[in-house]
């Protein structure tokens, strides 16, 4: 059997190649892509060639984000059946070095991404019809089968990992920066934890404009009235938490400026190195926190959507079909016209759309 797979050959040059699938081995299925959405990082190799220190070095099938429909199980798979939809976890931790030990997976020494430039040879990714993966690694859906949401599983996880280093939200004033589809799904989660108060910041419109939708109780183009954020500073402080998820230097610090006093700012968006105002953040105490990926949250992502408990179909712009994926990465860097865009599978007639909620 054959499958096609969305490969990245260079910066800005994606092509449709074909490549053999396999039958399953034991603890093995075999998956038909329904839907993936194309993250900031495969926006990153797809326009520069990667981020940071990570470098595209050799031609990569892209993608992690993606859900399907088990099509046959191997031998000795007992939580998967034929038809179940499910949402492929792209984590792949050794369970052996020290980290995996004290159950620190998604620091695993020996991690294998899928859709990843980090290790060499690179670890290929999820976007292709059709795919073999352990079992362990698919989590299913009992009731939502729509493959557009549980896609987007990894990107909520990461979400509410982020939404997990700030504590319990209830009562408190947050700041989110940046209201791409991470700053949208943190907002999301956040909204749902009850605070007292939720800004979300950006430049665009458009995305200001869902951020209201799923739950802001205000929303500031900075471009437009950065004054509106200013009186947030005053008296050393507005907000007790920030999620910061731009990696704009402006971005981290207005959060350093804007959250009060013994206050926490989780930096989500990745960059290479920042200016940070270490005077401010000092003088303040400002708790200052990073985050990285999940573990536990994959499932609960999963349930969540599985669940209906939360509405992820503001954030959802676009979905092209396999095909048209240069056009779709194309358009997924433009911020003015895009949030979350998707790469349909299963359907290469489905044109560039506005899906229905």
């Amino acid at each position: 059997m054959q499958a096609k797979v969305c490969r990245l050959l260079s910066t800005e040059e994606i092509r449709i190649d074909t490549v053999d699938v396999e039958q399953p081995k034991a603890g093995e299925v075999l998956i038909a892509l329904g839907h993936g959405g194309i993250c900031g990082s495969d926006l990153h190799y797809y326009k520069d060639g990667g981020f940071g220190a990570i470098r595209v070095r050799e031609p990569i099938i892209l993608g992690h984000e993606a859900a399907g429909t088990v099509m046959a199980v191997g031998e000795g798979c007992s939580t998967l059946s034929k038809g179940d939809v499910v949402s492929i976890n792209p984590s792949q931790p050794c369970g052996q070095c020290k980290f995996c030990k004290e159950g620190k997976y998604s620091h695993c020494l020996n991690m294998e991404f899928m859709g990843s430039a980090l290790r060499f040879p690179h670890c290929q990714g999820l976007f292709r019809q059709q795919l073999v993966v352990p079992e362990k690694q698919c989590h299913r859906f009992s009731k939502n089968k729509d493959t557009r949401f549980a896609a987007c599983s990894e990107p909520l996880a990461v979400c509410l990992h982020a939404i997990s280093r700030a504590g319990d939200l209830k009562g408190k004033k947050v700041l989110v920066t940046g209201a791409g589809p991470i700053g949208l799904l943190c907002a999301l989660v956040a909204s749902a934890a009850e605070p007292a108060e939720l800004v979300v910041t950006d430049l665009e419109d458009h995305a200001l404009d869902v951020a209201t939708k799923i739950g802001a109780t205000e929303v500031i183009n900075i471009g437009s009235n950065p004054e509106r954020l200013a009186h947030y500073a005053n008296d050393k402080g507005t907000f007790d938490v920030a999620f910061e998820c731009s990696a704009a230097p402006s971005a981290i610090r207005s959060a350093i400026e804007t959250v009060r006093p013994l206050g926490t700012i989780v930096q989500v968006g990745v960059s290479g190195d920042r200016p940070i105002p270490i005077n401010t953040l000092v003088g303040k105490e400002i708790n200052f926190i990073g985050t990285h990926r999940f573990y536990k949250e994959f499932a609960e992502a999963v349930e969540l959507i599985d669940n209906g408990v939360l509405d992820l179909s503001p954030v959802i712009t676009h979905v092209f079909p396999l095909s048209s994926a240069k056009d779709a990465f194309d358009l997924a860097g433009d911020r003015s016209q895009t949030l979350k865009v998707l790469i349909s599978f299963a359907d290469e007639q489905a044109g560039d759309q506005q899906p229905a909620g």
